[in-house]
C-alpha cells in the first residue's frame, strides 16, 4: 500500500530532501503551503502522514510546527523523527552575478542560518521574506531583477537555477529534526526495548510563583526519567503564561514514563501527549 505524505512545498524543499532520505514505504508527496497546512492535512484526514521541521541546530524550535500540534492538531501524532544535514546555497536565475544581487528571499529560519554570510557579502541586499525555501528558489528563478534565494541544490535544479555559493550556512554542523507525523489511530508505541521518546506539552499551573515549574518537572527527575528537551511558546491568554513542549527518553507505556506522565497530569490544567516514537538511528517511518 502507497502512504500519501504531506510536506511544506513547493517541490525542493529541505523538508522534502528528509522526506526521501528517511521513507521507509512508498510514498505519494502532496506539497502543502505552510507548515500550519501540512500538520493538518493530517489532522483533516486528507493525507496518512505528515513530515514537519520541529527543531533546529541554529535557530531552535520551529514555531508554526509546534503551534499547530498544541493547538487545532489535536488528534496528531509524533510517530518518528529524522535528523537532517541542513546545506543552504545561494542560488539565481543564469546571467546574475553575486555582486549584482539586490535581494535575498528565503523562508526565515534559513536566513537566520546564513546571517554570517549575507552580512560579509550582501550586506546591502534586502532580505525578503518566502513561505519556504523552495519557493524562495521558485521566486527567484522567475524573476528579472537581481534576486538570489537560499535553498536546496535540488530546489536550484528543479527551478533553473545555478549556484552563486554553495553551503553559505554559518555552521557546517547545521541539522534539523524532522518529525514524521499521523493520526492518533495509526500511531503504534515503539516495541519494548526500542531506544524511545515521549514528546507532550503542558500548561496551567501556578507558573508565576517562584519555583513553581521546577516542581512541576520534579515529577520526572523523581523517577529517573532523562528530560532531553524542553522549550515553551506563549500560551495566547496573557502575556506571562506558557505552555511547555518537552521531549522525555523512554515509551509513554514503560511503568516509569506513565507514572511521572500520570502524576505530572495532576499538577497541571492540561497535559497533551504529542508521541511515543523510536528515537532517531538511520530509518523513518512507520
Amino acid at each position: 500500500m502507497t502512504l500519501t505524505a504531506a510536506y511544506l512545498g513547493p517541490a525542493g524543499t529541505h523538508t522534502e530532501e528528509a522526506l526521501l532520505a528517511s521513507a521507509a514505504v512508498s510514498v505519494q508527496r502532496e506539497p502543502c503551503a505552510t507548515l500550519h497546512d501540512t500538520v493538518m492535512a493530517v489532522q483533516s484526514g486528507k493525507v496518512d502522514r505528515a513530515v514537519v521541521p520541529i527543531e533546529n541546530s541554529i535557530e531552535g524550535g520551529v514555531a508554526a510546527t509546534l503551534d499547530a500540534l498544541a493547538g487545532e492538531a489535536g488528534d496528531v501524532r509524533i510517530v518518528a523523527e529524522v535528523v537532517h544535514p541542513i546545506h543552504h546555497h545561494l542560488v539565481a536565475r543564469p546571467g546574475l552575478a553575486l555582486e549584482d544581487v539586490a535581494t535575498v528571499v528565503s523562508m526565515p529560519h534559513a536566513t537566520a542560518q546564513c546571517a554570517r554570510f549575507l552580512d560579509a557579502k550582501l550586506p546591502r541586499a534586502e532580505r525578503v521574506a518566502a513561505t519556504s525555501t523552495a519557493e524562495a528558489v521558485r521566486i527567484a528563478g522567475r524573476s528579472d531583477g537581481a534576486v538570489a534565494a537560499l535553498g536546496s541544490r535540488l530546489a536550484a535544479e528543479l527551478y533553473g537555477c545555478r549556484m552563486l555559493a554553495e553551503a553559505v550556512e554559518d555552521r557546517d554542523d547545521n541539522v534539523t529534526r524532522f518529525v514524521w507525523l499521523a493520526r492518533e489511530g495509526d500511531a503504534r508505541e515503539p516495541a519494548a526495548g526500542t531506544p524511545a521518546k515521549t514528546s507532550v506539552v503542558f500548561w496551567g499551573f501556578n507558573d508565576s510563583s517562584p519555583g513553581a515549574l521546577v516542581s512541576v518537572l520534579g515529577e520526572l527527575s523523581q523517577r529517573g526519567i532523562n528530560l532531553t528537551r524542553i522549550e515553551s511558546r506563549p500560551q495566547r491568554v496573557r502575556l506571562g503564561h506558557y505552555m511547555f513542549f518537552a521531549d522525555l527518553d523512554g515509551r509513554a507505556g514503560d511503568d516509569h514514563v506513565a507514572e511521572a506522565l500520570g502524576a505530572l497530569s495532576d499538577r497541571v490544567h492540561t497535559l497533551r501527549m504529542l508521541g511515543s516514537y523510536p528515537a532517531w538511528a538511520d530509518r523513518g517511518p512507520r
